[in-house]
């Protein structure tokens, strides 16, 4: 197949997937996501994005149909029905399918599960970026990854319209993370990202980063810092399911981090040698 969609045990080209009106995803956002790669038909860091999506699910006090054991089981088969092996895989939870009511439905309405996959690759993972700042107004349910995406579609389009990759988000100058990615800084050595709370969702990529760092013996600190503070980087770092670890080197317009360019590629170097080993030969079915 040269795209697939699925929805509760249908499975056909996306474009030709329908799913009901009456899915509390399309008119409340009810539902939660995650998303990852495949390549060579191996998905990346599946168990890690499944273990997300259901910890999402938990937090909305959601009970899916499927185990997360069945869920890798559906998403490897699904992945080897396509036409090539480099895909990009979202996978969805919605609360169900009853009459719009804002309160959970009730008997027999169960969660649906939704996966799109489409031919995609991750981004070039040495290719830097150029990000501008917007104020954060999402709200304090960050750490889950929710369907809810209306302030980061408008953080993106800012970002499209002002020729840049990413919008960095804050909130009264306190950085949290970007419109769809997470962002860290190299200062004086030391890596600094927003602590795992509600205002961020804590994503793969970026416990991939940290984990990194303190293996190699980079300092890291999950703490707050200031706009202040990412515009005097030694490095400001971009990473998400698609980006390992790409540096910011223009913010608003100015120029910014290249503090640290030896280590910035050391840290590439072995993120994308974890993708590539992860992923080198074809998946068992």
């Amino acid at each position: 197949m040269k795209t697939l969609g699925y929805y509760n045990g249908v499975a056909e080209e996306a474009e030709k997937l329908r799913i009901p009106a009456l899915d509390r995803a399309c008119y409340f956002g009810d539902g939660v996501y995650d998303v990852t790669y495949s390549r060579n038909y191996r998905i990346f860091a599946m168990e890690e994005h499944i273990a997300n999506l259901f910890r999402s699910a938990a937090a909305v006090e959601m009970e899916p149909r499927i185990t997360p054991d069945e869920a890798a089981a559906l998403l490897r088969d699904l992945v080897a029905r396509m036409d090539t092996g480099e895909n990009r895989i979202y996978i969805q939870f919605s609360r169900g399918t009853a009459p719009r009511a804002h309160a959970f439905p009730h008997g027999e309405s169960r969660p649906n599960l939704l996966v799109l996959i489409f031919p995609a690759a991750v981004r070039d993972p040495y290719r830097p970026m150029r990000c501008i700042t917007r104020p954060d107004t999402r709200f304090f349910h960050c750490n889950v990854k929710s369907l809810n995406l209306l302030p980061n579609v408008l953080a993106s389009e800012a970002a499209e319209r002002a020729g840049a990759d990413e919008c960095i988000l804050h909130r009264n100058g306190v950085v949290t993370e970007c419109a769809h990615s997470n962002v860290s800084i190299l200062l004086g050595g030391t890596l600094l990202t927003h602590p795992a709370n509600e205002r961020i969702y804590a994503g793969t990529g970026r416990a991939h980063l940290l984990s990194l760092c303190r293996a190699v013996g980079i300092p890291v600190e999950e703490k707050t810092y200031t706009l202040e503070e990412l515009k005097k980087a030694d490095e400001i770092l971009v990473t998400s399911a698609s980006v390992f670890c790409a540096p910011v080197l223009e913010l608003d317009g100015e120029p910014v981090g290249g503090g640290r360019p030896e280590l910035v590629r050391a840290l590439q170097d072995a993120l994308t040698d974890r993708y590539l080993k992860e992923t080198n030969a074809p998946s068992p079915v």
